[in-house]
This record gives C-alpha cells, structure tokens and sequence, in this order.
C-alpha cells in the first residue's frame, strides 16, 4: 500500500533538542477526515448512518472498502451482491466536503433496521448497557450463537505475520500515525492490508477488501497492530472470522467475547512468546 497524497501532509515542526536548541522541520502527518456514510434501500432515499474519522485515500478505494467492511460487521450485507452501487457524493454544495460523503445503495431485497444502524449498534442498542447483554447482542447474530469457522494455525505463523505486520505500514512508517491490520489464510498467506487513524476503521477496511476479492473469511485471521478491543473482536465475529491477533493486550469484554462466541484472541504476540486469551484451540503450540 503506496502512501497517497491525500493520507499524509506536511506540517511545520518545532523539534526540541535536549540542549535548548530548536530545529524548525517539515513533518508528515497522517490525515485524519470525517467519512459520512449514507445508506439508501432500493428504491429509498440515502440516510446518514454514521461519521467515522478515517485516512482518506486519493481514488476513494479505501472509503467503500470501509463502508463494506462496515456494513458487513454491522449486519446489512453479506457479501458485494448485496450493493447495487457505492461512490461518492458528487452533488454536494460545500466544497470543503468534496470526498468525504459516500452513499452506498442496497440492491432489491436487502432490508435494513434503520433503528440499530449506528455506529455503535451493539453498545447503544436497547438490549442494555451492562456487559452481558452486550455479548449477547452479538451471540444472537451468529448462527448458534458462535462463529462457523474452524480456522487453526501454528503458532510461529502468527509469530511471523505479526512481526512482518511493520513491513506492510508504509503509512506508519512516513508518519507514525496510523494502526494496521492485516487478513491472511491459515496458511499464512497475505491476502490484504490496509492503514487508517483508526484501528476499528483499519479492520473494516481489510474486510472491504476481502468482500470484494471475495476471499473466504471462515478459513482466514486478521492481525493488528494495537491493542485488541471489544469492537474488533465483534467485527471479526460477525464477519466470520475466527481468530484475531496483535501486538498489544485485549481489554476484558474482547477475550470474554472471543470466549463467548469462539474468536481466537491473541496479544502480546512477539518474537519469544504471545498470549492466547480466548478459544485456546485455534492456536497449536
């Protein structure tokens, strides 16, 4: 993944040095911009179903690969055919906004419950705002309540995905300011990998991308390059995906659902050692 010239800017730096001295520089930063998300049924207007602070790209590939990512964790689609057309917002009057607005149109049949579309649908749903029904409320859109996948790897792939992840952060490496994620196969092949401000948005991007390769996500993982929270491991959840591993610590609520609903949960993952927190199976030692 090239850095575009949209994701990063240049800004002037005043560096300190220990001495007292000052070096004014040219820096790179990352962008970080509102993404508006308009969903619209077949034949219904387009509604805004959320803001994501997101890294925007020069083509506009990255937005609609989060906003299928998105729409696939959040339960509206299933796979590309479920979309009959996705791009940006060309009728816009603010010109400031130019980019920032992306309109996906659902194809005949595709219905959506307007009311849990947000951005936070399971923590702001009406089943509760305690832990529990927070898990429940993502054990009830699984078959059985627990993801399909039988996925299994070997420790040391993990090992080497995870410390190769830095390899594929171009972005990171010209501005020190995004997260990463990154989908393979079992067997360890890269299949996508994609950056953004936004760990949450990192992974809904690679998802995106995966829908529309139409790769099979029961039989792939997903590694980050954060730490590991609830609404990752949700996202895989939903998307299928049976084992997610980083370089950082799960919260709590992520390794009790990885243990609810059967998502490998692996942190801490290094070159001598990395801790399993939930469905132990997945990883051979």
């Amino acid at each position: 993944m090239s850095t575009d010239e949209r994701a990063a800017v240049r800004r002037r730096v005043d560096r300190l040095r220990v001495d007292g001295a000052v070096d004014v520089v040219d820096d790179l930063v990352a962008v970080e911009e509102p993404l508006e998300l308009q969903v619209a049924s077949a034949d219904g207007p387009f509604r805004p179903v959320a803001v994501v602070m997101r890294t925007p790209d020069d083509d506009g590939v990255g937005d609609e690969e989060l906003a299928l990512g998105f729409l696939r964790t959040e339960g509206v689609i299933r796979s590309t055919g479920d979309v009959a057309r996705i791009g940006h917002c060309t009728t816009l009057v603010d010109a400031d906004a130019d980019g920032n607005v992306l309109q996906v149109r659902l194809a005949d049949g595709v219905g959506v419950d307007w009311r849990r579309l947000t951005r936070h649908v399971f923590s702001a749903s009406s089943c509760g705002v305690c832990g529990k029904a927070t898990l429940q409320a993502v054990a009830a859109t699984l078959p059985d309540g627990r993801v399909a996948s039988e996925v299994v790897v070997d420790a040391p792939l993990l090992q080497a995905l995870v410390l190769g992840l830095r390899d594929h952060q171009t972005l990171f490496a010209s501005t020190g300011g995004t997260h990463a994620a990154l989908l393979a196969s079992s067997t360890g092949e890269v299949l996508a990998v994609r950056e953004d401000v936004g760990r949450h948005n990192a992974v809904d991007k690679v998802l995106g991308a995966a829908l529309r390769a139409r790769a099979p996500l029961d039989r792939a993982i997903v590694v980050v390059s954060g730490r590991i929270a609830f609404e990752l491991v949700q996202k895989c959840a939903v998307a299928g995906i049976g084992l997610l591993a980083g370089v950082g610590a799960p919260t709590s609520l992520a390794a009790t659902l990885g243990e609810r609903v059967g998502v490998g949960v692996v942190g801490f993952v290094g070159a001598q050692r990395l801790n399993v927190y939930a469905a132990r199976w997945r990883v051979r030692p």
